[in-house]
C-alpha cells in the first residue's frame, strides 16, 4: 500500500505559521523582512522561479526587492551588488538565483554574501555551522524541506537508517549532515555506489539523481518512507520525479512517498520565506547588542 504525502497541506500549514511569525516580527520589532533576489539574464525557467519567490512574499507579508540584470553583466557588478546589500539596513535576506551566466564566478558571488543574509545556506560559512552542528545558521532550504516533511509525518529520525542518493553541495552534503545531527545513520550514495542494500534495508531514503522514473518500486525494501526530490520531464515531456510513480500502484509493500509533482519543491520556496525571519531576526539582534 502507497501513501502518498500530502506536501500541499504541509505547505500551506507552514506559510500560515510563517505569516503568524511575520506579523510577530512587524509587531514587536516594528521591521518588515524584506528578501532581495538578483536575477541575473533572460533564462525563462530563472524567471518563473523568480516570480513563485516574489509571490511567497507576498503570501506571508515579506517585502521583496528583484535586481535584475543583464546577462552581460560582469561578476566584479554583481559582487558590487552584493556589497551593497550586505550593509543595508533594509535587506534581510540575499539570495542570488541560479544558475548565473557562464562568465559569471559563481563561487565567488555565492561567497560574497553576508552568511547572516545567505537564505539558501550555501556559503562556506554556514556550511561549516551546519557540518560543526552549530548555531545560529542557516540551511539550504530544500533539504530543510525534507525535514519539515518528515516532522509533518511524524517520522522519527533519531536511530533510523537513511540513504542520501546524491552528494551535490546544494543538496545531498546538506541534506546528510542534517540527518545526522538528528541522529540518524547515514548513507551518502552516488553514481559509482552498489545501491541494491541500502535501498532495500534503509528506514529513509531519499534520491536527488534528476533521472526521471529511475528506481522502480521493486527496487525497495516492504515498509520505507521514500523522499523523492527529483524534478525532471519524462518522454511525453510530464513533470514526474527519480521514483516511477505506476511501479508503486499495484506494487506489494508499506511505503510513505512524496509525489512529483507538488511534492518536496512546494515547500522549498516556502522555507525560503522561513529563512528570510530568521535572518531578519539575527540582524535586529546584531544591531541592538552593537
Amino acid at each position: 500500500m502507497v501513501e502518498w504525502i500530502d506536501c500541499q497541506q504541509i505547505a500551506d500549514d507552514l506559510l500560515e505559521k510563517i505569516a503568524n511569525e511575520v506579523s510577530d516580527v512587524k509587531q514587536t520589532l516594528g521591521v518588515t523582512p524584506r528578501l532581495d533576489v538578483i536575477l541575473v539574464g533572460d533564462d525563462p525557467a530563472s524567471h518563473v522561479y523568480v516570480r513563485n519567490k516574489v509571490k511567497r512574499c507576498e503570501r506571508v507579508g515579506d517585502d521583496s526587492h528583484v535586481h535584475t540584470l543583464e546577462a552581460s553583466t560582469a561578476t566584479e557588478q554583481l559582487l558590487s551588488l552584493i556589497d551593497d546589500l550586505n550593509h543595508s539596513t533594509e535587506c534581510h535576506g540575499i539570495m542570488v538565483q541560479l544558475p548565473l551566466p557562464k562568465h559569471i564566478d559563481s563561487d565567488r558571488v555565492i561567497e560574497a554574501i553576508h552568511w547572516g543574509k545567505d537564505v539558501d545556506g550555501l556559503t562556506s560559512i554556514n556550511q561549516a555551522k551546519l557540518l560543526n552542528n552549530s548555531h545560529p545558521r542557516l540551511e539550504p532550504c530544500t533539504p530543510l524541506a525534507v525535514i519539515e516533511i518528515l516532522k509533518a509525518i511524524g517520522e522519527e529520525v533519531a536511530g533510523k537508517s537513511a540513504t542520501v542518493i546524491g552528494r551535490s553541495r546544494l543538496f545531498g552534503k546538506p541534506m546528510s549532515l542534517m540527518l545526522q545531527n538528528l541522529d540518524a545513520t547515514v548513507t551518502m550514495c552516488h553514481s559509482k555506489s552498489n545501491l541494491v542494500l541500502p535501498l532495500k534495508t534503509s528506514n529513509l531514503v531519499i534520491s536527488a539523481i534528476g533521472q526521471p522514473k529511475f528506481f522502480k518500486a521493486d527496487d525497495f525494501g516492504v515498509k520505507q518512507t521514500l523522499i523523492d526530490v527529483g524534478i525532471n520531464r519524462d518522454e511525453a515531456g510530464k513533470l514526474c520525479g527519480d521514483l516511477d510513480r505506476d511501479s508503486f500502484e499495484n506494487a506489494e509493500g508499506d511505503w510513505k512517498i512524496t509525489p512529483v509533482p507538488r511534492g518536496v519543491g512546494l515547500l522549498t520556496t516556502t522555507l525560503l520565506m522561513s529563512n528570510t525571519v530568521k535572518a531578519c531576526l539575527l540582524q535586529e539582534k546584531r544591531t541592538s547588542q552593537s
